[in-house]
């Protein structure tokens, strides 16, 4: 064979290949632009199908976490330890997936709880716990300061313990709150007492010192909060706002 034919040959080789890819090309092409937009809808879907399904995942084992604790600590009470623990998986789905998911993790607590323990267990969850995951993770993701975020917090946890009064006195068909303030009573008669005061507390300062003693109660336990998501969740990449320069001298962070 001739290097004229050999050259030929090759051509004829090159442009039949040619026309093999147009064909697939016009092919393409004369696809109607619908079913084009229907193709690359259905190639973005199967994109974003994995990513739902991981925030699903997510939010279920956070939500069934959170309700867990929650569970284990009315049957089997160990003191305060648990009970920092209560907002803390739902602020972790704030920080990982957002604010639409903490609220989904909310909800599916109290849900589990409703099934497990009943209605009332489940709205006292909700309320503070449930609430206050949300917004501790709303401050924790947007890095706000540790006063902000506690304070908002204790608000939250103090109007959770006057809703819980209110809730316990209708069904228990008592005024709950009126053994608060007898108890308050007696503590302040004895304060009185050992400070050498010849007087009785007024009903004005009964209620301050209750609801003193409540949002006091409720700072502490926020701050011990804070301290438990810096050290868990900085280890779970997750980290939450810095705290104060005292915070870390005294915990050497």
């Amino acid at each position: 064979m001739s290097t004229e034919d050999h050259k030929n040959s090759s051509f004829d080789a090159a442009k039949q290949a040619d026309d093999e890819i147009n064909w697939v090309d016009q092919e393409d092409s004369a696809l109607p632009q619908s079913e084009r937009l229907k193709s690359s809808q259905s190639k973005t879907k199967q994109v974003k199908t994995p990513t739902n399904t991981i925030v699903m995942v997510e939010t279920a084992f956070l939500a069934s976490a959170a309700s867990l604790v929650w569970l284990i600590n009315f049957y089997f009470p160990v003191g305060p330890v648990l009970k920092v623990f209560f907002p803390i998986p739902i602020a972790l789905i704030y920080l990982r997936r957002g604010n639409r998911a903490s609220w989904m993790a909310a909800v599916v607590s109290g849900l589990l709880l409703l099934v497990l323990m009943g209605p009332t267990r489940s709205i006292i969850f909700l309320m503070p716990y449930g609430l206050m995951g949300v917004l501790l993770g709303a401050c924790w993701q947007r890095q706000v300061s540790w006063l902000v975020s506690i304070v908002f917090g204790a608000a939250i946890g103090s109007l959770g313990i006057f809703f819980r009064f209110w809730l316990t006195s209708i069904l228990v068909g008592e005024n709950l709150w009126i053994y608060v303030i007898t108890q308050i009573t007696q503590i302040a008669d004895w304060l009185f007492l050992k400070l050498g005061i010849l007087a009785e507390p007024n009903f004005v300062l009964i209620q301050a010192l209750a609801f003193g003693l409540i949002i006091v109660n409720n700072l502490v336990y926020l701050f011990a909060v804070h301290l438990v998501a810096l050290m868990l969740l900085d280890r779970l990449d997750n980290p939450i706002s810095r705290p104060p320069e005292w915070v870390r001298v005294l915990l050497d962070y």
